[in-house]
This record gives structure tokens, C-alpha cells and sequence, in this order.
């Protein structure tokens, strides 16, 4: 960063610069402006798991590995791998040269000191390295991996998104990460305005080769249709908040890039099982018969979603079939009656930064309340909403998974007895038994087989009431090359180039 000082100063401007402007880089031509949807709760890639923080991150920091647009894991930090015959002991040699933000080198101390940071203070991703038993620095540019069974998943665990990011010791000790990261990325931080923006600079001795933008500004714009507009103006270059109900006219719009392009995120509706009714299975049960997902999926979506049972949507290789429910109030009704509920008066939690919970909740509550269930939507900014979930203080609430890629992602964390995220306390002995299973099966047959006999118990049993499986939606000016969509939605920018480039 103190590299990039000259240029850091000329960000000053943006406490003059209404949220209707441009941002000015100090009169570097080709700066980008992004519109996401919502600001980042916090800017340390350990603790955050808000989809608007990593849309940030995924541009300041790096992991050991990391996905390609097929989503096959590929180096990053580390250049090479090996594994050890017994499966048992992963070697990582690291790219040599390799420097944070502060000019400080990446060696083999930096991953130990990130890794035993996530495990030993029990942040957000520790289940990530449940099979770790060691984690050692060979050299300073070899990295050891010790774990206590076959672990498949591992370079997804550890490369999958930027949660895992390897992070300056420093910059934590400090207690900065948080509001100023330093990183290893393309892109540096260089200030942020609450409520308004945060702006990145290039970093020039980004191993990867220098980013061809001098910097990226994220503006935080909630209505999507505010976003679009003010890409049509010129005020921004890039948004991933499109209103679907726009994407049939802008498939013919020339002055925008259109990108709709299929994911493996899904949504969900969960039902706190520590809250009666739902501790019996069966009024969770008249609740997935209760729901029309068609309705939801086309007033959430105007049709670019695709309706789904399960969390893996069709085409992905770990995809499985299931068909269970339908729209049936009949049926829901008669499950409700054995169950022994009356009218209930219950609470649906959601966030106004992801409309769609919002636009979600209102079909639900039309669809329950005939069955005598009142839904009372209580929609709150996302930041408030994490805190809710986290201490159960919830009856139903609507959210998705984003950047999915192995099926230990879509299911562990989530329903298992002792998974991260089961804010819904769902426990099931023979879904625990597979999900544990799966995450040490190298057979690949046997470990689709794994997966797909503990998804058709939690769908079964509503652990989760998988609702559909969203596009990734994003626009962009057509003068912005060197950028895709992705399927797991990570949004990066270090191949952009805006305009005219000089290097072309």
C-alpha cells in the first residue's frame, strides 16, 4: 500500500463526489465502478460470510488454490501439490516472490499463521479443516497439510472462495483487517465511505501479472433498478443487481452487456426446529406442501430461476433427482392436523439487501395463511439479520448459498448435527453418518451415492425447504472487456479492461 500512496491521495475527492457521480482515481483513465447491492458487514475474509464482502475480497486477497469458470481447482499462491500415497500428507510449494500489500513477502509462515488462526479461534470456515491435524511450514516456501483421513474435498476446502484467505499477521494483530485489509491480491484496499463505497487500487507486483485498470470502486446501490439506471447513465460499469424483471427487454438492449449465466447457488426457506411448531417433522412437511415454488420462482425471478427440491441444481454432476412435493394445501392441511397445530402466528426473517427474501416471504405468507399459519415478515439490513440467525432468534427465515462447488459445501456445514450454519438445529444420526462419510470417500461413485441418500433425507425431513436455483444476473457497459460471469459467482476484476488499453 505504500507503494500506491500518489494514488491513494487522490481518492480524497470522493467526500466531495455525490453518489450520482463517477468516481475520480486522480484522473487515471480506465477506473471501473461496480454496483453491488448491499455493503460488506466487514472486510475480514475469517469471519465475514456476507456475499458482499467477498464480492470485495474476492479482489483483495488470494488462497493456496482457487477455481477456474469450470470450477476445477487450479494454483494459486501455491504453484505445485502433491499428495502422499496414504493420502494422508498434502505438500504445497509456494510461488516465489510473492508480496502483501505492504510490500511484506508471503512465505510458508503466512499459511500456517492463517490456517491455525481459523482453527484455533473457531472462525466461520474451522469446519473447512475438521480432517487437519497439522498444519506445518516445511521451508519458507513449502507448506505441510497433515490430515487424519482421505480428504477429497480438500482443495476446495481450502480454495473454494476467499473465506480461506491467506492473511498478514500483521495486518490482524493490528486489528485493521477488519476495516483495512491488506492482502496478496490485484487489487489493494484504499478507502471506504460507510453507507456509500469502498475503492481498490491496482497493485502493480500482483503475481498474477498487473491488473489493466488503475482501480475499481464498489458503490453500494439496494434497488437493483437503481443500479441498472445508473448503469444506463454512465455512473457505474458493471452491476450484479439487475431487476429480473428487466432481463427479457435487455437480452435486445445494445447499450449494455447482459450476462445471465447458470449457477450452482440455491435458495432456501428454513424453519428453526427449537421453535414449536417446527420441532415435528410433519408441520415442516405440510410447510413444503403449503409453498407454491412456481409462484415463487416467477415473482423472485420473472422465470430465470429454476425451480428445485434439492440444493444441486441439474447439469451439475452431483445433481440427484427428487420430486416429493407439490403445491398440495390438502395435504398440508391433513399434516398439520396430525401434528396437533392450530392457527400459529409465527416470524419470517429477511433482508431488504437480498430482495428477493422479501418478494419471497410475501408468496409464502399468501400460501400458509389459508392453512392457518400467519406469517409476520420482519425484514431487517443483512448485518442485523446474521446476528438473528446466528442466536436463533427466528421462527422461518429465507436466504441462499452462493459459490457452491463440492457437495460437502451444499450440505455439511448446513445440516449436519455440528455443522457451522444449521441455525435450524436439525439433527439426523444417519445424515450425520453420510455427510462424514462423504468427506472421506475418494470412491467417486460411492461418494455421489453418499450425497445423494443424506440430500433425500434432509429434504425429506425439511432440514432445509429447498425453493429454487437463481442465475447468476450481472450487466456491464459494452466498453468493459476481459470480465465473466461465473457460475459460482465470484466477481473478479483482475483481467478487466475498460475502454481503450494501451497494453492491447
Amino acid at each position: 500500500m505504500r507503494r500506491l500512496l500518489a494514488v491513494v491521495a487522490a481518492l480524497v475527492c470522493l467526500a466531495a463526489c455525490s453518489t450520482g457521480q463517477r468516481v475520480d482515481l486522480g484522473g487515471a483513465s480506465g477506473a471501473l465502478v461496480a454496483a453491488i447491492a448491499g455493503e460488506p458487514d466487514q472486510l475480514d475474509p475469517h469471519k465475514t460470510s456476507a456475499y458482499f464482502s467477498f464480492e470485495v475480497l474476492e479482489n483483495v486477497f488470494d488462497t493456496l488454490v482457487e477455481p477456474d469458470a469450470d470450477l476445477q481447482m487450479r494454483p494459486a499462491l501455491a504453484r505445485s501439490w502433491e499428495v502422499s500415497p496414504d493420502q494422508l500428507t498434502w505438500t504445497f510449494r509456494l510461488r516465489p516472490g510473492v508480496t502483501f500489500h505492504d510490500g511484506s513477502p508471503l512465505t510458508a509462515d503466512d499459511v500456517v499463521f492463517s490456517y491455525r488462526r481459523i482453527i484455533d479461534e473457531q472462525l466461520t470456515n474451522a469446519d473447512k479443516f475438521a480432517a487437519v491435524t497439522e498444519v506445518r511450514a516445511v521451508d519458507p516456501l513449502t507448506v505441510q497439510l497433515r490430515v487424519r483421513q482421505p480428504t477429497p474435498n480438500l482443495l476446495t476446502n481450502i480454495g473454494g472462495f476467499k473465506g480461506m484467505a491467506i492473511v498478514s499477521r500483521a495486518n490482524v494483530e493490528s486489528g485493521r483487517i477488519a476495516t483495512h485489509p491488506v492482502g496478496t491480491g490485484p487489487f489493494a484496499f484504499a478507502s471506504q465511505r460507510s453507507g456509500d463505497s469502498i475503492t481498490l487500487t491496482a497493485n502493480p507486483d500482483y503475481w498474477g501479472g498487473a491488473p489493466r485498470i488503475p482501480g475499481v470502486t464498489f458503490r453500494f446501490i439496494s434497488e437493483a433498478s437503481t443500479a441498472l439506471s445508473a448503469l444506463q447513465a454512465g455512473e457505474v460499469d458493471w452491476t450484479d443487481s439487475v431487476p429480473t424483471q428487466r432481463v427479457a427487454q435487455l437480452r435486445d438492449d445494445d447499450s449494455v452487456h447482459l450476462a445471465v449465466t447458470a449457477s450452482n447457488d440455491y435458495w432456501y426457506l428454513a424453519l428453526n426446529e427449537a421453535h414449536p411448531p417446527w420441532n415435528d417433522v410433519r408441520a415442516r412437511q405440510a410447510v413444503a406442501y403449503g409453498i407454491d415454488r412456481d409462484a415463487i420462482v416467477q415473482s423472485t425471478s420473472y422465470g430465470t430461476a429454476v425451480a428445485n427440491q434439492l440444493a444441486i441444481p441439474r447439469g451439475n454432476p452431483w445433481y440427484a433427482p427428487y420430486d416429493r412435493y407439490r403445491h398440495d394445501p390438502d395435504t398440508a392441511r391433513r399434516l398439520l392436523d396430525e401434528a396437533g397445530v392450530g392457527d400459529v402466528d409465527l416470524d419470517m426473517l429477511v433482508t431488504s439487501e437480498y430482495p428477493e427474501t422479501v418478494t419471497a416471504a410475501q408468496v409464502i405468507a399468501d400460501n400458509l395463511a389459508p392453512l392457518g399459519i400467519t406469517v409476520r415478515i420482519r425484514t431487517v439490513d443483512f448485518a442485523t439479520w446474521l446476528d438473528e440467525q446466528n442466536s436463533g432468534n427466528f421462527d422461518m427465515l429465507m436466504m441462499g448459498w452462493l459459490g457452491n462447488i463440492d457437495p460437502d459445501d451444499f450440505y455439511y456445514a448446513q445440516h449436519h448435527t455440528n455443522g457451522s450454519s444449521n441455525a435450524q438445529r436439525f439433527s439426523d444420526p444417519e445424515v450425520d453418518r453420510l455427510l462424514d462419510d462423504g468427506r472421506v470417500q475418494t470412491d467417486p461413485a460411492a461418494r455421489y451415492e453418499d450425497y445423494r441418500r443424506a440430500a433425500t433425507i434432509i429434504a425429506d425431513k425439511v432440514s432445509y425447504l429447498y425453493l429454487y436455483n437463481p442465475s447468476v444476473i450481472q450487466a456491464w457497459t459494452p466498453a468493459l472487456s476481459g470480465y465473466e460471469a461465473r457460475r459460482d459467482g465470484a466477481v473478479r476484476f483482475r483481467t478487466a479492461v475498460l475502454g481503450e488499453d494501451e497494453s492491447s
